[in-house]
Protein backbone atom coordinates (compact mmCIF):
# COMPACT_ATOMS: atom_id res chain seq x y z
CA UNK A 1 0.00 0.00 0.00
CA UNK A 2 1.22 3.16 -1.06
CA UNK A 3 0.69 6.44 1.42
CA UNK A 4 0.27 9.97 0.41
CA UNK A 5 -0.74 12.80 2.60
CA UNK A 6 -4.38 12.11 3.48
CA UNK A 7 -5.48 15.69 4.21
CA UNK A 8 -4.63 17.92 1.81
CA UNK A 9 -4.73 21.40 4.07
CA UNK A 10 -2.20 24.02 4.81
CA UNK A 11 -3.32 26.30 8.38
CA UNK A 12 -1.77 29.11 9.02
CA UNK A 13 -1.15 28.53 12.43
CA UNK A 14 0.14 26.29 15.16
CA UNK A 15 -2.39 23.68 15.76
CA UNK A 16 -3.76 24.66 19.03
CA UNK A 17 -3.12 28.37 20.39
CA UNK A 18 -3.98 30.97 22.93
CA UNK A 19 -3.96 34.57 22.64
CA UNK A 20 -0.66 35.82 23.13
CA UNK A 21 -1.16 39.42 24.30
CA UNK A 22 0.48 40.49 27.33
CA UNK A 23 2.10 36.75 27.28
CA UNK A 24 4.26 36.52 30.52
CA UNK A 25 4.94 33.14 30.08
CA UNK A 26 6.75 31.12 27.10
CA UNK A 27 4.46 28.81 24.35
CA UNK A 28 4.81 24.94 25.27
CA UNK A 29 5.06 22.86 22.21
CA UNK A 30 3.88 19.11 22.11
CA UNK A 31 4.12 16.79 18.97
CA UNK A 32 2.93 13.39 18.58
CA UNK A 33 0.64 11.17 17.00
CA UNK A 34 -3.42 10.41 17.09
CA UNK A 35 -4.69 7.76 14.92
CA UNK A 36 -1.56 7.85 12.69
CA UNK A 37 -2.13 11.23 11.60
CA UNK A 38 0.41 14.02 13.06
CA UNK A 39 -1.00 15.95 16.12
CA UNK A 40 0.44 19.36 17.64
CA UNK A 41 -0.22 21.25 20.91
CA UNK A 42 1.01 24.76 21.29
CA UNK A 43 0.34 26.32 24.29
CA UNK A 44 0.88 29.69 25.78
CA UNK A 45 -0.59 29.95 29.68
CA UNK A 46 0.63 29.72 32.94
CA UNK A 47 -0.23 25.90 33.24
CA UNK A 48 0.65 24.84 30.05
CA UNK A 49 2.35 22.06 31.26
CA UNK A 50 -0.14 20.41 33.31
CA UNK A 51 -2.79 21.35 30.64
CA UNK A 52 -0.96 20.09 27.31
CA UNK A 53 -0.21 16.76 29.61
CA UNK A 54 -3.69 16.51 29.99
CA UNK A 55 -4.89 16.63 26.62
CA UNK A 56 -1.84 14.27 25.48
CA UNK A 57 -3.03 11.82 28.24
CA UNK A 58 -6.69 11.99 26.64
CA UNK A 59 -5.22 11.60 23.24
CA UNK A 60 -3.54 7.97 24.33
CA UNK A 61 -7.47 7.40 26.25
CA UNK A 62 -8.97 7.46 23.15
CA UNK A 63 -6.16 5.63 20.92
CA UNK A 64 -7.18 2.68 23.42
CA UNK A 65 -10.12 3.33 22.25
CA UNK A 66 -10.28 3.41 18.29
CA UNK A 67 -6.36 2.14 17.28
CA UNK A 68 -7.24 -0.31 14.67
CA UNK A 69 -3.54 -1.50 15.28
CA UNK A 70 -3.28 -1.77 18.65
CA UNK A 71 -4.49 -5.22 19.81
CA UNK A 72 -5.29 -4.01 23.18
CA UNK A 73 -7.84 -1.39 21.78
CA UNK A 74 -11.53 -2.04 22.48
CA UNK A 75 -12.16 -1.46 18.65
CA UNK A 76 -9.63 -4.54 17.91
CA UNK A 77 -10.95 -6.48 20.93
CA UNK A 78 -14.24 -5.89 19.31
CA UNK A 79 -13.10 -7.33 16.20
CA UNK A 80 -11.34 -10.11 16.72
CA UNK A 81 -14.02 -11.66 19.07
CA UNK A 82 -17.09 -10.01 17.25
CA UNK A 83 -18.27 -9.06 20.90
CA UNK A 84 -17.38 -6.29 23.75
CA UNK A 85 -19.35 -6.08 27.26
CA UNK A 86 -20.01 -2.98 28.67
CA UNK A 87 -18.11 -0.90 25.76
CA UNK A 88 -16.29 2.40 25.90
CA UNK A 89 -18.67 5.78 26.16
CA UNK A 90 -16.56 7.23 23.28
CA UNK A 91 -16.96 4.09 21.64
CA UNK A 92 -20.89 3.89 21.77
CA UNK A 93 -20.82 8.00 20.98
CA UNK A 94 -18.88 7.64 18.03
CA UNK A 95 -21.10 4.91 16.79
CA UNK A 96 -24.16 6.82 17.14
CA UNK A 97 -22.50 9.82 15.44
CA UNK A 98 -21.78 7.34 12.84
CA UNK A 99 -25.39 6.32 12.56
CA UNK A 100 -26.41 9.90 12.20
CA UNK A 101 -24.09 9.89 9.02
CA UNK A 102 -25.06 6.59 7.36
CA UNK A 103 -28.78 7.93 7.09
CA UNK A 104 -28.05 11.10 5.65
CA UNK A 105 -25.30 9.46 3.15
CA UNK A 106 -28.01 6.48 2.18
CA UNK A 107 -25.83 4.01 3.55
CA UNK A 108 -22.93 5.00 1.98
CA UNK A 109 -20.73 6.21 5.30
CA UNK A 110 -20.32 2.33 6.61
CA UNK A 111 -17.49 1.55 8.97
CA UNK A 112 -18.70 -2.30 8.40
CA UNK A 113 -16.47 -2.33 5.27
CA UNK A 114 -13.15 -2.95 7.26
CA UNK A 115 -12.94 -6.84 5.79
CA UNK A 116 -13.09 -5.36 2.44
CA UNK A 117 -10.48 -2.52 3.60
CA UNK A 118 -8.33 -5.88 4.67
CA UNK A 119 -9.04 -8.02 1.45
CA UNK A 120 -7.70 -4.53 -0.31
CA UNK A 121 -4.58 -4.03 1.70
CA UNK A 122 -3.89 -8.11 1.80
CA UNK A 123 -3.68 -8.30 -1.92
CA UNK A 124 -1.70 -5.39 -3.43
CA UNK A 125 0.29 -5.73 -0.75
CA UNK A 126 0.59 -10.03 -2.40
CA UNK A 127 0.91 -7.59 -5.80
CA UNK A 128 -2.37 -8.09 -7.22
CA UNK A 129 -6.14 -6.82 -7.06
CA UNK A 130 -8.61 -8.59 -5.21
CA UNK A 131 -10.71 -11.09 -7.43
CA UNK A 132 -14.43 -10.48 -8.15
CA UNK A 133 -14.99 -13.59 -5.85
CA UNK A 134 -13.29 -12.09 -2.97
CA UNK A 135 -15.05 -9.20 -3.09
CA UNK A 136 -17.99 -11.20 -2.81
CA UNK A 137 -17.61 -12.61 0.31
CA UNK A 138 -15.70 -9.62 1.96
CA UNK A 139 -18.70 -8.16 1.31
CA UNK A 140 -21.63 -10.88 2.30
CA UNK A 141 -20.42 -10.97 6.58
CA UNK A 142 -22.50 -8.21 6.91
CA UNK A 143 -23.34 -4.36 6.55
CA UNK A 144 -24.26 -1.83 9.33
CA UNK A 145 -28.18 -3.07 9.52
CA UNK A 146 -26.26 -6.15 11.01
CA UNK A 147 -24.62 -4.13 13.71
CA UNK A 148 -26.10 -4.67 17.56
CA UNK A 149 -24.71 -1.73 19.99
CA UNK A 150 -25.94 -0.91 23.56
CA UNK A 151 -24.70 0.59 26.73
CA UNK A 152 -24.14 -3.41 27.65
CA UNK A 153 -22.66 -4.81 24.52
CA UNK A 154 -21.73 -4.84 20.98
CA UNK A 155 -22.41 -7.49 18.64
CA UNK A 156 -21.24 -8.29 15.17
CA UNK A 157 -21.90 -11.28 12.90
CA UNK A 158 -19.23 -13.80 12.20
CA UNK A 159 -16.65 -12.02 9.88
CA UNK A 160 -17.66 -8.71 10.59
CA UNK A 161 -15.13 -6.34 11.81
CA UNK A 162 -14.99 -2.36 12.38
CA UNK A 163 -13.07 0.75 10.71
CA UNK A 164 -13.66 4.47 12.40
CA UNK A 165 -10.64 5.94 10.41
CA UNK A 166 -13.32 7.86 8.48
CA UNK A 167 -14.75 9.47 11.94
CA UNK A 168 -12.45 8.65 15.16
CA UNK A 169 -10.03 11.50 14.35
CA UNK A 170 -12.70 14.00 13.77
CA UNK A 171 -13.93 12.21 17.44
CA UNK A 172 -10.69 13.02 19.21
CA UNK A 173 -10.64 16.63 17.80
CA UNK A 174 -14.03 17.14 19.20
CA UNK A 175 -13.00 15.69 22.85
CA UNK A 176 -9.76 17.59 22.78
CA UNK A 177 -11.78 20.69 22.20
CA UNK A 178 -14.25 20.03 24.96
CA UNK A 179 -11.22 19.07 27.26
CA UNK A 180 -9.80 22.61 26.67
CA UNK A 181 -13.02 24.56 26.91
CA UNK A 182 -13.31 23.15 30.57
CA UNK A 183 -9.99 24.59 31.25
CA UNK A 184 -11.05 28.05 30.53
CA UNK A 185 -9.26 28.41 27.18
CA UNK A 186 -10.68 30.33 23.71
CA UNK A 187 -9.25 30.84 20.69
CA UNK A 188 -7.90 27.64 19.78
CA UNK A 189 -7.22 25.35 16.75
CA UNK A 190 -6.72 21.83 17.34
CA UNK A 191 -5.53 19.56 14.59
CA UNK A 192 -5.77 16.08 15.10
CA UNK A 193 -6.05 15.15 11.03
CA UNK A 194 -9.03 17.21 11.23
CA UNK A 195 -9.56 20.89 12.53
CA UNK A 196 -11.52 22.13 15.14
CA UNK A 197 -11.94 25.62 16.43
CA UNK A 198 -13.01 27.34 19.56
CA UNK A 199 -13.32 31.14 19.14
CA UNK A 200 -11.11 32.63 16.28
CA UNK A 201 -7.67 33.35 15.35
CA UNK A 202 -5.91 35.27 18.72
CA UNK A 203 -5.15 38.44 16.50
CA UNK A 204 -8.67 38.92 15.55
CA UNK A 205 -10.74 37.27 12.56
CA UNK A 206 -11.43 33.86 12.15
CA UNK A 207 -8.35 30.90 11.22
CA UNK A 208 -7.75 31.07 7.81
CA UNK A 209 -7.29 27.54 6.18
CA UNK A 210 -6.25 26.96 2.37
CA UNK A 211 -7.30 24.12 0.66
CA UNK A 212 -4.72 22.83 -1.58
CA UNK A 213 -7.14 22.22 -4.38
CA UNK A 214 -6.93 24.41 -7.92
CA UNK A 215 -7.95 27.76 -6.84
CA UNK A 216 -7.02 27.57 -3.74
CA UNK A 217 -9.95 28.67 -1.95
CA UNK A 218 -9.41 30.49 1.05
CA UNK A 219 -11.98 28.88 4.36
CA UNK A 220 -12.12 30.56 7.54
CA UNK A 221 -13.28 28.56 10.89
CA UNK A 222 -14.61 30.13 14.05
CA UNK A 223 -16.19 27.87 16.29
CA UNK A 224 -16.71 25.40 13.78
CA UNK A 225 -14.80 22.28 12.14
CA UNK A 226 -13.37 20.95 9.12
CA UNK A 227 -12.60 18.11 7.76
CA UNK A 228 -11.22 16.92 3.78
CA UNK A 229 -11.11 13.69 2.22
CA UNK A 230 -9.33 12.84 -1.46
CA UNK A 231 -10.20 9.34 -2.75
CA UNK A 232 -6.87 8.86 -3.75
CA UNK A 233 -5.55 10.53 -0.66
CA UNK A 234 -3.83 7.10 0.15
CA UNK A 235 -3.82 4.19 -1.87
CA UNK A 236 -3.67 0.58 -2.18
CA UNK A 237 -1.47 -0.09 -5.37
CA UNK A 238 1.40 1.84 -6.69
CA UNK A 239 0.16 3.06 -9.88
CA UNK A 240 -2.30 5.21 -7.74
CA UNK A 241 -5.00 4.37 -8.90
CA UNK A 242 -6.83 1.88 -6.15
CA UNK A 243 -7.94 4.71 -3.44
CA UNK A 244 -8.32 3.75 0.41
CA UNK A 245 -12.17 4.80 0.27
CA UNK A 246 -14.17 1.71 -0.22
CA UNK A 247 -18.46 2.05 -1.76
CA UNK A 248 -20.45 0.02 0.30
CA UNK A 249 -22.72 -0.57 -2.61
CA UNK A 250 -19.85 -2.11 -4.88
CA UNK A 251 -17.06 -3.10 -2.53
CA UNK A 252 -14.63 -1.09 -5.11
CA UNK A 253 -12.62 2.03 -4.91
CA UNK A 254 -14.05 5.66 -5.28
CA UNK A 255 -14.52 6.40 -8.81
CA UNK A 256 -11.97 9.52 -9.35
CA UNK A 257 -14.54 11.99 -9.38
CA UNK A 258 -13.33 14.16 -7.13
CA UNK A 259 -9.81 15.19 -5.96
CA UNK A 260 -10.69 17.14 -2.79
CA UNK A 261 -14.26 16.97 -1.06
CA UNK A 262 -14.00 19.46 2.25
CA UNK A 263 -17.13 19.81 4.58
CA UNK A 264 -17.35 22.30 7.63
CA UNK A 265 -19.93 21.41 10.36
CA UNK A 266 -20.12 21.92 14.47
CA UNK A 267 -18.69 18.67 15.02
CA UNK A 268 -15.41 17.57 13.89
CA UNK A 269 -16.36 13.90 14.24
CA UNK A 270 -19.29 14.39 11.79
CA UNK A 271 -17.30 16.48 9.17
CA UNK A 272 -14.97 13.67 8.99
CA UNK A 273 -17.62 11.36 8.41
CA UNK A 274 -19.46 13.33 5.76
CA UNK A 275 -16.11 14.41 3.56
CA UNK A 276 -15.76 10.64 3.77
CA UNK A 277 -18.77 9.64 1.91
CA UNK A 278 -19.14 12.17 0.00
CA UNK A 279 -16.39 11.11 -2.43
CA UNK A 280 -18.61 8.34 -3.62
CA UNK A 281 -21.28 10.95 -4.39
CA UNK A 282 -22.50 12.74 -7.25
CA UNK A 283 -22.94 16.46 -6.78
CA UNK A 284 -26.64 16.26 -6.68
CA UNK A 285 -25.82 13.53 -4.25
CA UNK A 286 -23.64 15.89 -2.04
CA UNK A 287 -25.73 18.70 -2.01
CA UNK A 288 -28.98 16.37 -0.76
CA UNK A 289 -26.74 14.98 2.41
CA UNK A 290 -25.76 18.64 2.67
CA UNK A 291 -29.15 19.86 3.47
CA UNK A 292 -29.88 16.39 5.57
CA UNK A 293 -27.69 18.10 8.67
CA UNK A 294 -28.02 21.59 10.00
CA UNK A 295 -24.79 23.43 10.12
CA UNK A 296 -22.81 21.33 6.96
CA UNK A 297 -21.37 23.03 4.11
CA UNK A 298 -19.80 21.45 1.15
CA UNK A 299 -16.64 22.36 -0.64
CA UNK A 300 -15.91 20.31 -3.50
CA UNK A 301 -13.10 20.16 -6.01
CA UNK A 302 -13.33 18.31 -9.26
CA UNK A 303 -10.66 16.11 -10.14
CA UNK A 304 -8.58 16.95 -13.28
Amino acid sequence: MTLSRRRFLTISAAALSCSRSAQATPLHRWQGIALGARATITLSHPEAERITETARAEIERLEQVFSLYRSTSALSQLNASGHLDVPPFELLDCLSIAATAHRATDGLFDPTVQPLWDLYAHSYGAGHAPSEAEIANARAHGTWSDLRYSATAINLRPGMALTLNGIAQGYIADRIAHLLQAEGLSDILIDTGELRALGGHPDGGDWPVILDTPGRPHLGLRDRALASSAPRGTVFDAEGTAGHILDPRTGTPATPRWHLISVTAQSAAMADALSTAMCLMSAQDIKRAESAISGVSVVQSAAV
